[in-house]
């Protein structure tokens, strides 16, 4: 249950932000006792490996940010993010952590169930966020995108830390996600109508 959960945790971290979750797994298995990393995923922790990660990280974090680099972004990642969330699941769900001392690797007779669960888990999130970003742009031409932006890399954070810490606590971040971005969609989308509305009026007059 707990592995699932981590796993579910990273993954859909993974679709906010395709590197910040493999960054803190290989940073925690190489540095400190929190975690470590099942047998075929060791890579994670080496030097290259987390040296690049962490630029990747920086880079797609900053480029979030931006209005329109922000849009370019999301179409180049959505590639990038399910592939991070599938190996983030395996690498996670197998993982020893603080909160899963022996997991015992229920995916192990089918090694490739969790790559796809978690690519289907990134894949959903990233689309959740792209078509929000995208209603956000319509209706602030984009200003709003660092606010929205910071939101995201709040809960990425929040579901890594609860995926590794704490996995039950994922439930709870995840509700709050799905919460927030059905109420931001309904938000922007009435701020649209009213926008055509007022903006057909005008053309009438």
């Amino acid at each position: 249950m707990f592995e699932l959960l981590t796993g579910t945790g990273l993954a859909a971290a993974a679709g906010l932000g395709a590197f910040a979750p493999l960054l803190a797994l290989g940073g925690l298995d190489r540095f400190t006792d929190v975690v470590t990393l099942p047998s075929g995923w060791e890579w994670l922790s080496s030097d290259i490996a987390l040296i690049i990660i962490a630029v990747l990280t920086l880079v797609d974090v900053v480029a979030d940010k931006i209005p329109a680099v922000d849009s370019i972004n999301d179409v180049i990642q959505t590639v990038v993010r399910p592939t991070s969330g599938g190996m983030v699941f395996g690498a996670g769900s197998a993982a020893s952590t603080v909160a899963v001392q022996n997991p015992n690797e229920f995916f192990s007779a089918q090694a490739w169930l969790p790559i796809v669960a978690g690519a289907i888990i990134a894949l959903v999130t990233h689309l959740t966020k792209s078509t929000t970003r995208l209603a956000s742009h319509a209706v602030s031409a984009g200003v709003a995108a660092p606010v929205l932006s910071t939101g995201e890399d709040a809960v990425s954070i929040s579901l890594i830390a609860a995926a590794i810490l704490a996995p039950i606590a994922v439930i709870i971040v995840l509700g709050v996600l799905i919460y927030f971005a059905v109420s931001l969609g309904r938000w922007f989308a009435s701020r649209r109508a009213k926008e055509r509305a007022r903006q057909a009026l005008a053309d009438a007059a």
